[in-house]
């Protein structure tokens, strides 16, 4: 968490999650939502750029659509955040990623998934007021 959302903040995480936390990996694959900030290109505001495209090209970015399931399953894990690690208010950064740490690690070695699949069939029953009916 950096606390402006500032290009230079999101290059800077990007920086330690490539040299940092993952620099053995050849490909770091990120799911991001869609505010202005977070694009590889904020890396050229802080590195040459030979050293920043350097560590875009480690990256491969998804980007989360602004409507829809992509959307909900990042909803889901928030919820599922909420519920399991934050149940009072937190007076501080500090205190929160004191808090989120473990229960993150912990999600991520089960290696935790949400299931987003929506089948036709289960389509019809969840949003059925929104299918015409061919019954008289």
């Amino acid at each position: 968490m950096t606390d402006p959302r500032t290009r230079k903040g999101v290059a800077r995480i990007l920086k330690a999650l490539a040299e940092v936390y993952s620099p053995e990996a050849d490909q770091i694959v990120l799911v991001m939502d869609n505010l202005n900030t977070h694009t590889l290109s904020s890396l050229y505001d802080i590195l040459p750029a030979a050293e920043a495209k350097r560590l875009a090209d480690k990256f491969e970015i998804h980007y989360t659509p602004k409507h829809g399931r992509g959307l909900n399953m990042a909803e889901i894990e928030w919820s599922v955040l909420a519920r399991q690690c934050l149940e009072e208010r937190i007076p501080d950064k500090a205190s929160l990623c004191q808090q989120v740490l473990p229960w993150e690690t912990r999600r991520n070695q089960a290696e935790t998934r949400v299931d987003g699949r929506l089948t036709a069939a289960d389509a019809r029953i969840k949003l059925r007021r929104l299918y015409p009916s061919i019954l008289p």
